[in-house]
């Protein structure tokens, strides 16, 4: 059976964490049979990578602050996470399904697909993330 996505909960969810006002940062899309769903959302990056297990394929959608001294900006990342535990077939059908949180998840500064913990540590994502934006006046301080 082809996969389907909630497109109205997942942009629902999507929305929330691209809103300035709101403090959730990351939210998880999980498959729920063969529909994709968003399924948890939180604040704590550290959360989000908890739930980056072993036996599990999800997408993340995450904000990050970065800039410089000059100025502050939020950049987001689209996280496909394969779990090691993940059989081959599952694999093979991750890059389709992206595309459909694709139609949803369409601003997004870089795209990351992940199968190792050390690849999901923050300041690696976050230094990514910087190399996509403009100035960086912090720059002379490295």
């Amino acid at each position: 059976m082809a996969t389907k996505i909630d497109k109205e909960a997942c942009r629902e969810s999507y929305n929330v964490v691209r809103d300035d006002n709101s403090d959730v940062n990351w939210v998880i899309f999980k498959y729920d049979g063969h529909t994709i769903v968003p399924d948890l959302q939180g604040t704590s990056y550290d959360e989000f990578k908890d739930h980056c297990t072993n036996d599990r394929i999800l997408f993340g959608f995450h904000r990050i602050i970065t800039g410089d001294a000059m100025s502050k900006r939020a950049k987001f990342a689209l996280i496909t996470w394969i779990g090691d535990g993940v059989s081959v077939l599952q694999r093979a059908k991750v890059s389709t399904d992206k595309s459909l949180v694709k139609e949803v998840v369409q601003n997004f500064a870089k795209e990351f697909v992940i199968c190792d913990h050390q690849e999901l540590a923050e300041e690696y994502i976050k230094r990514e993330l910087e190399k996509t934006g403009g100035a960086n006046y912090d720059a002379q301080l490295e």
